[in-house]
């Protein structure tokens, strides 16, 4: 049984990274790059446990392609890993940070090797540069770049992480802490990803995936002769609407799902429950709009959309063009690239007999083509 639990660190918000896109959620082929990172180290060791510190929103996705022990994260990378360290029982633990992605076999084997010869083991690389500090010029040799992953011994580091001050390492905490610490040398490929032009700068990181992804929403509401009708975002005139917990925008609803359905993100009754009482009346563009920013969040570009209404009333002829228009917008997305039609059921079935409307929707997403960064 190993001595060591593998720590991931990828709760961040990449507020330095500037762009939509969630670094953690850059696609290395199909895979995130999570569990990629991840992957890449506990396939070279044996651990006896893995665990995911991320934002509680994520966490339920991130469980459909692994089986780890997954941790909500706090609000800063201390925090995050005190969270983690409640669920760690064996004697070391390895803490990185998922933007830490090309961690090679070479450099975990020099950490793991250092194990017990001091209360934490700290990758280093050396400083080439001239370094000037508050105007003085200061001794290369005597200054070190520190990385991750890090070892330490789980009890000191607990106790280190215990005293109020923030630490931007965990060796600086177990050191503050009275603790000792051991330097191996590290590795120059195992660069930070902070900026969006450090991805240029990492070899073993493959392009993502060129493939198209497809889903589909089907959604049904019977109409009601309360309150308005909205579909596809648009006010229809009408003098009825629909039972439903929101709005009732049937024609949004399919779209979620199919846009949920080709991430695999699950169904719009996951994401928003209408058991909550707080999505009672709530406009369903707000929720479409909830929806896109996640998709982007979590690496993923909007292709196409295609919307087939089926109603035997009212008539929609002249609502199309505006549907596409107010739904290209909160998609993010040329306008010709939302098709919107309409149809009968030739008065059969609850549609034609004029009961409700039903839609089906498509939508195709691609990755994230980091790539592309200058």
């Amino acid at each position: 049984m190993s001595d060591t639990t593998l720590v991931m660190l990828c709760a961040g918000n990449s507020s330095r990274f500037s762009m939509d896109v969630k670094k953690q959620w850059l696609r290395i082929d199909h895979e995130p790059l999570w569990s990629f990172v991840t992957k890449r180290i506990s396939n070279q060791e044996t651990f006896s446990d893995v665990i995911i510190v991320a934002a509680a929103d994520e966490i339920e996705f991130m469980k459909n392609y692994a089986e780890y022990t997954f941790v909500q994260g706090g609000n800063t990378r201390q925090e995050s890993l005190q969270n983690a360290l409640t669920y760690v029982n064996s004697e070391y633990v390895l803490v990185s940070d998922v933007a830490r992605a090309c961690t090679d076999k070479k450099l975990l084997k020099r950490i793991l090797e250092q194990k017990g010869t001091a209360d934490t083991v700290v990758p280093y690389l050396n400083v080439t540069d001239t370094i000037t500090y508050k105007g003085k010029t200061i001794d290369r040799e005597e200054v070190k770049r520190i990385q991750t992953p890090q070892l330490s011994k789980t009890l000191l580091l607990k106790e280190a992480l215990l005293t109020g001050e923030e630490f931007t390492d965990d060796s600086s905490a177990i050191v503050a802490n009275g603790g000792t610490r051991a330097f191996v040398y590290g590795d120059e490929e195992a660069h930070k990803i902070t900026f969006a032009y450090d991805l240029n700068k990492l070899s073993c990181l493959q392009a993502p995936s060129n493939d198209t992804l497809s889903g589909n929403g089907f959604d049904v509401h019977a109409f009601d002769d309360k309150g308005e009708m909205w579909l596809g975002g648009v006010k229809i005139a009408a003098d009825f609407g629909f039972k439903a917990h929101s709005d009732g925008d049937v024609a949004i609803h399919s779209l979620i799902d199919a846009l949920l359905g080709a991430a695999g993100m699950g169904d719009i009754g996951m994401m928003f429950p209408d058991s909550d009482a707080q999505y009672k009346g709530a406009d369903s563009k707000e929720l479409l709009k909830r929806v896109v920013s996640k998709l982007y969040s979590f690496g993923y570009m909007i292709i196409n959309v295609d919307i087939t209404i089926a109603a035997q009333t009212p008539r929609l002829a002249n609502y199309k063009q505006e549907m596409r228009k107010v739904l290209a917008n909160i998609l993010h997305i040329d306008m010709s690239r939302v098709n919107v039609k309409a149809t009968t059921t030739e008065k059969l079935g609850f549609v034609g007999r004029a009961e409700g409307v039903a839609v089906l929707a498509n939508a195709n997403l691609k990755y994230f083509n980091w790539k592309d960064i200058g």
